[in-house]
């Protein structure tokens, strides 16, 4: 069986939390300490310089990012709502006071120790279209540069029946797997896979380790979830599979105890699904043989040698533009002799890219009239050829 890693090892962190851990069901009202708990666990992780070892460079701090529901079943207790289903304009209508309420609940905990939240709301739009998903991914790593933490929850105010993830599992694994963390913990009302369903006297057994997720594994889990959580272990599996596919270890543990977090680091009972691949190394691979390339861009030799050297690609490295594209649509970069050099995403239209190519990034603005990135691709939206 394989051995699970220590959670302490993981550079990027997602943690999912759900309603049912966060709101009390009866009174609907927020667990303060609970949650006052979960924010010492996040804080001791996000204070502490991650050791990537001697061949990566110097310690540096670990990201964290929190996926929370919460924001209707706050809202019940505010407007004193009638318990059970709501019609889809009043759970909107509730999302937009309870993510009031939510939001500052976070905010609260976290300054209690210094660390700044910042507020992210997400359709599934933002984690599959292009070009919103690399508005969400830059606004997500400018926080994290600042490092502060991303609090993200889906954005219930306009996202329809048709639009929606239906669980913040599911979200929470596209969250991960957009923003290359390394980690996903599902907090959960169950502290992790049983073999079978653990009702009294089944004998069930906890799963500790999933090395893959196999039919065997997908049939053990039951559809299981309280009144207040969309999903049961089905949707945590169904997130398992998302994660693991993109390069992202996920760990299911119980949110019912006090620090939750430091139960995991403890060796507490929760169930880890592992993947043999890494993060970069499957974006790299969906964008290198799963996007269709919809433009060229020429280069100097200049910035061929940047790129061999693990830089971006800027405009000013730019000779040529070709091509009808749309920013976050995949192109292909070659090299003044014509060889590929590499595939990436685009930052910029087509039209855009073609007014700045050439010229510094300082000029940007001068000639769209916009604060546009400084990359024409950055170097986690390329992937060499070769690679």
């Amino acid at each position: 069986m394989s051995k699970a890693p220590a959670l302490t090892a993981f550079r990027r962190i997602v943690i999912k939390v759900g309603s049912s851990l966060l709101v009390d069901h009866e009174a609907g009202s927020l667990k303060r300490a609970w949650l006052a708990s979960l924010a010492d666990d996040i804080a001791l992780l996000h204070n502490d310089k991650f050791d990537a070892g001697p061949a990566k460079g110097p310690a540096r701090f670990r990201d964290l990012l929190v996926v929370s529901s919460g924001a209707i079943a706050l809202a019940r207790a505010t407007l004193k709502l009638p318990r059970g289903a709501l019609k889809l304009e009043e759970a909107q209508a509730a999302a937009a006071i309870g993510q009031i309420a939510l939001a500052r609940s976070w905010s609260e905990s976290l300054s209690a120790h210094g660390i700044a939240a910042g507020q992210v709301l997400l359709t599934l739009g933002d984690t599959e279209e292009r070009r919103r998903y690399l508005n969400a991914r830059s606004t997500v790593d400018k926080l994290l540069e600042w490092h502060t933490v991303p609090v993200i929850n889906e954005n219930d105010t306009v996202a329809t029946s048709e639009i929606r993830y239906g669980d913040n599992d599911r979200l929470a694994a596209r969250v991960a797997t957009m923003m290359s963390a390394d980690l996903l913990v599902l907090l959960s009302d169950i502290d992790g896979l049983y073999d079978r369903p653990p009702t009294p006297g089944s004998n069930a057994q906890l799963v500790p380790v999933v090395a893959r997720i196999t039919p065997e594994i997908e049939a053990m889990a039951g559809a299981s979830g309280s009144e207040l959580s969309r999903g049961g272990m089905v949707t945590k599996i169904e997130a398992g599979k998302i994660a693991t596919t993109a390069g992202t270890h996920m760990v299911i543990a119980s949110g019912r105890v006090m620090h939750p977090l430091r139960a995991i680091i403890d060796g507490g009972p929760c169930t880890w699904f592992l993947t043999p691949a890494n993060p970069v190394t499957a974006r790299k691979k969906w964008i290198a043989g799963s996007l269709e390339p919809r433009g060229v861009l020429l280069v100097d030799a200049g910035a061929v040698r940047a790129l061999q050297l693990g830089k971006s690609l800027l405009p000013a490295g730019v000779i040529k533009v070709e091509g009808a594209f749309s920013r976050g649509d995949a192109v292909v970069v070659r090299g003044p002799d014509g060889a590929e050099v590499g595939r990436g995403l685009i930052a910029y239209d087509a039209e855009d890219a073609e007014k700045i190519k050439g010229r510094s990034s300082a000029d940007v603005m001068l000639i769209l009239g916009y604060t546009g990135r400084t990359e024409m691709i950055h170097r986690d939206d390329l992937v060499m050829a070769g690679a």
